[in-house]
């Protein structure tokens, strides 16, 4: 696996308080990596270490393999929760601005204008000043100037804010198209249901400090819970010592639904062959936490 993007034992402080408490952590190159974490954990200053807006008081950050430096900024494509448009220019002028302000020559920043107003079905809004468009539009044009210059590294914060349904939809599938083609993306959102959808990793950030990270798979097969929901064709009462079936409604058809935990001694096959002596199984799943579900404990977990 090669990384992108490495950090080690970061830490910020301003004055007296402590905004970001050692942290490391490692970006695969090619993924969705999300950075979560409630309102004021630290998730805004991790973001401008990165692009040096600011620097860290402590540790050591590598891009590409390499120490990192304010040039590295050119490959990166930023765009923040807070917009950053001017709203007396024209769409077409805007995206020329950024687009030569990322190093891009006339010819080849209008060829790419072009190109993304016609895929975002824009083109009928070039000449239309900023202050003219729906807040979902204007999005879509600082989405537009914050890929334009074909970065290899995109830190989207909150990138959905503003959108309605279909127009997120078509912005998700841009961003996935982006890490299909080889681009890393650092995706921070309170957005739970679009972690599930889109990332590949996430760290989870509260209080300063890093409370979580790692692949979504291994972070929810970590937090399994051992609780698994069965339908059979009558209800169920079980022979094995240690568990209980919690009567939990029935399903579509009308067959008994129960609720089963687990212990950690014992295997689900042998729930099954119980269950299999008496009656036939319908159903059996495991309930494995969401992302939110995950994020919701660990938070409350850390508050307690």
């Amino acid at each position: 696996m090669q990384l992108l993007l490495e950090l080690e034992n970061i830490s910020k402080s301003y004055q007296n308080k402590q905004a970001l408490k050692p942290l490391s952590l490692s970006i695969p190159r090619g993924s969705v990596y999300g950075l979560l974490g409630p309102n004021g954990a630290g998730k805004t200053t991790l973001i401008r270490i990165i692009t040096h807006i600011t620097g860290p008081d402590t540790g050591t950050m590598r891009f590409n393999g390499k120490p990192g430096h304010p040039d590295d900024v050119r490959r990166m494509g930023y765009m923040p929760e807070e917009r950053g448009l001017y709203k007396k220019m024209t769409v077409w002028d805007q995206l020329l601005f950024f687009a030569r302000l990322k190093g891009l020559s006339g010819a080849e920043a209008e060829k790419r204008i072009v190109h993304w107003l016609r895929k975002l079905e824009m083109v009928d809004w070039a000449k239309k000043k900023v202050e003219e468009l729906s807040k979902g539009m204007a999005q879509k044009v600082q989405f537009i100037a914050t890929v334009i210059h074909e970065p290899e590294f995109l830190i989207l914060d909150e990138p959905f804010s503003g959108f309605d349904p279909v127009n997120a939809d078509i912005i998700k599938q841009e961003i996935l198209e982006l890490r299909d083609k080889g681009v890393t993306i650092l995706f921070s959102t309170h957005r739970m249901e679009s972690v599930e959808e889109m990332c590949d990793a996430i760290c989870l950030i509260h209080q300063s400090e890093k409370v979580l990270d790692g692949s979504i798979r291994d972070i929810r097969k970590q937090f399994r819970s051992r609780r698994y929901r069965i339908v059979t064709k009558d209800p169920y009462q079980t022979n094995l010592p240690m568990i209980t079936a919690e009567p939990a409604g029935q399903n579509n058809d009308g067959h008994p639904a129960a609720h089963i935990n687990l212990p950690e001694t014992m295997g689900y096959r042998e729930l099954l062959n119980d269950i299999l002596n008496q009656t036939e199984l319908i159903a059996f799943e495991e309930f494995v936490p969401s992302v939110h579900d995950i994020f919701v404990m660990k938070v409350k977990g850390e508050m307690a």
